[in-house]
């Protein structure tokens, strides 16, 4: 489902964020992304949905070649991709209900459809009673559960979440992998960027390790 093959990204032709890095997540796979402040695990991820693209290296995204893709091409290859970010990202002027369905409008679906499935993913999440509020009557935690309502409402084939738990205590941290670990048993391959050690302790999920932008472990599904 996601494979990096040798890959490298520098900035400003000198920074070297990643450096031949390969990996396979395979599809249906839960998997956390580890390292320090600085590894690289932000650039990985947005490499992984075209918001930056490699130096070197080929990568591979639910069959789509990544370095060959044409800007007009990315929004599809994006339908198939849910993302979740530490700061939530949510429109502050708008409603839980209409931060949900934004992807969808853009895809084009009908209201009702829109409708359908934006009350479906809040139940998920247990938000369907905030539907109507705007996020700044909301908690952290209820922030970051409209976030992910959104990253799935479009059903995606693949989920990626950069530090979903930096700024939520350990409870609420528990609650938030437990919607990651429901979207994966419907089918969704999760990928977790976390310095959160927490998180791990479970030992249910193969582990990808990055130091000083190299991948030092899990790099190959086992």
């Amino acid at each position: 489902m996601i494979q990096m093959f040798h890959v490298t990204k520098r900035y400003d032709g000198r920074i070297t964020a990643l450096q031949d890095v390969s990996l396979h997540v395979q599809k249906g796979e839960f998997a956390f992304l580890v390292g320090p402040t600085g590894a690289g695990k932000t650039t990985l991820l947005r490499l992984v949905y075209c918001a930056e693209k490699p130096d070197e290296g080929q990568i591979l995204v639910a069959g789509w070649n990544v370095a060959r893709l044409k800007a007009r091409s990315i929004p599809y290859l994006r339908r198939h991709i849910g993302v979740v970010f530490q700061d939530f990202k949510l429109v502050p002027r708008k409603t839980v209900f209409e931060n949900v369905a934004l992807a969808l409008r853009v895809a084009g679906h009908h209201p009702r459809e829109i409708q359908r499935r934006v009350a479906v993913t809040l139940k998920r999440v247990g938000l369907d009673d905030h539907m109507n509020a705007m996020p700044r009557h909301l908690s952290g935690g209820e922030q970051q559960r409209v976030a992910i309502a959104r990253a799935l409402v479009n059903e995606p084939t693949i989920l990626l979440a950069d530090e979903p738990t930096g700024n939520l205590d350990a409870d609420t941290a528990q609650d938030i992998l437990r919607l990651f670990r429901e979207a994966n048993a419907r089918g969704t391959t999760v990928l977790i960027a976390t310095h959160n050690r927490d998180l791990l302790r479970e030992g249910r999920s193969r582990v990808l390790v990055l130091e000083k932008g190299r991948l030092v472990r899990g790099g190959m599904a086992w």
